[in-house]
């Protein structure tokens, strides 16, 4: 999930639209998703709303109050914790990982990659995912590439075994890069380096001192394959690969666990972004560091501007918004927020890898795609951009 990038301009987003936001949500359901939810905040206002259904069997409706897996979203919470342990000094920021887990991450390697790299995934330590489900290695073809997805389904992983896999692959570059790029591999590390250094899992440290602190009460990490408390089946095509796509609502995180397995509500993300960047969950001089970005290449691709667990986007005519994205089997989610903290949006749908491959493999554009970008826009910027997507 995209939000596209420019030069932002002076104009500040337009005033809360509800006519618009409802007809921009409606538009991601005719496109192709089967359920869209979200929530808008602007200056003290707020709107919620929710388009086409949780549960495709049923038709039992999508609301906006659903709990949602919210994958990669989870990596600033994790980065929130490391920078309250660096501001008691039990982390430094530029300290060798290996001096913190010579046993995970032994050798010159361990000498060389830092723990701010971890964090701004300039580490060159590969993602593990795709050794971690083998038959993915194939996408976007090949008839076996859903194997690994059910095959793993109710696996336990434990983060060591997923760390090795990252670290026995061919290194993405040099520690240190200018340009980085994205793995999971790295934020699994810093949930093992908050384990070392704190005494409890990572888990627990996150939601004491970064759910709890935030005032979040819909979010935690999931502690069984079930999802507890109303929310939407998942919808995984793969590319086109599972036809019907098939549902994932029922998985074991253990395959992401401090990188991408937290469940929250889309008003718990945007009270989480607006604490975050209001100086409560850390200290103005460690969200100073978070922001500080450099060119990461995401994993499909695209060049983003990442900083520490922190994604920076600026959209023209409407100012620069901070946050992340997330994908899991079947579930998309994004969140973010304007610098100054007044417009927020957090937005969740219920499928995931809807576009179908070319006869060379390739991924093509699809409806969806531009259905998302006005939705995006229209909740970031109001009237202050034009719509261009396919309703």
């Amino acid at each position: 999930m995209s939000l596209g990038t420019g030069t932002a301009l002076a104009n500040p987003s337009a005033a809360l639209d509800p006519r618009g936001l409802t007809s921009a949500l409606d538009g991601v359901h005719r496109a192709g998703v089967p359920g869209v939810f979200g929530e808008v905040r602007d200056a003290g206002r707020t709107w919620r709303g929710a388009s086409g259904v949780a549960d495709l069997a049923t038709g039992r409706p999508v609301t906006p109050a659903m709990r949602h897996r919210v994958g990669s979203v989870t990596k600033t919470f994790t980065a929130a914790a490391v920078m309250q342990q660096v501001e008691q000094g039990r982390i430094r920021l530029d300290a060798p990982v290996g001096d913190y887990l010579p046993d995970l991450v032994p050798g010159e390697r361990g000498r060389k990659i830092t723990v701010r790299m971890l964090l701004n995934h300039t580490s060159g330590i590969p993602d593990y995912i795709p050794y971690a489900f083998p038959s993915l290695q194939g996408l976007p073809a090949g008839p076996d590439v859903p194997k690994s997805l059910d095959d793993n389904r109710f696996r336990q992983f434990r983060p060591a075994e997923l760390i090795e896999l990252g670290l026995s692959a061919p290194p993405t570059g040099e520690p240190g890069s200018p340009t980085g790029v994205y793995s999971n591999t790295n934020y699994l590390l810093l949930g093992e380096l908050l384990e070392r250094v704190t005494g409890r899992t990572a888990e627990e440290y996150i939601t004491r001192n970064v759910i709890e602190r935030a005032g979040l009460r819909q979010t935690r990490f999931p502690d069984g394959p079930r999802i507890e408390g109303p929310h939407s089946r998942m919808y995984e095509a793969l590319f086109g690969l599972l036809d019907p796509p098939r549902d994932y609502s029922v998985y074991n995180m253990s395959w992401t666990g401090t990188g991408a397995a937290l469940v929250s509500t889309m008003d718990d993300l945007n009270r989480f972004y607006a604490a975050l960047l209001d100086g409560r969950v850390v200290s103005r001089t460690s969200l100073a560091q978070m922001q500080r970005t450099i060119p990461v290449i995401a994993l499909d691709g695209s060049t983003i501007q990442y900083g520490l667990g922190l994604h920076k986007v600026e959209m023209p005519g409407c100012g620069t918004f901070w946050g992340h994205d997330g994908t899991v089997w079947g579930a998309g989610t994004i969140s973010f927020t304007r610098a100054d903290g007044r417009r927020q949006m957090s937005v969740a749908v219920n499928l995931q890898r809807w576009h179908r491959a070319d006869a060379a493999g390739q991924p093509q554009p699809h409806p969806i795609d531009g259905a998302l970008a006005d939705l995006y826009r229209e909740a970031l910027c109001g009237d202050a951009h034009p719509r261009t997507g396919n309703p």
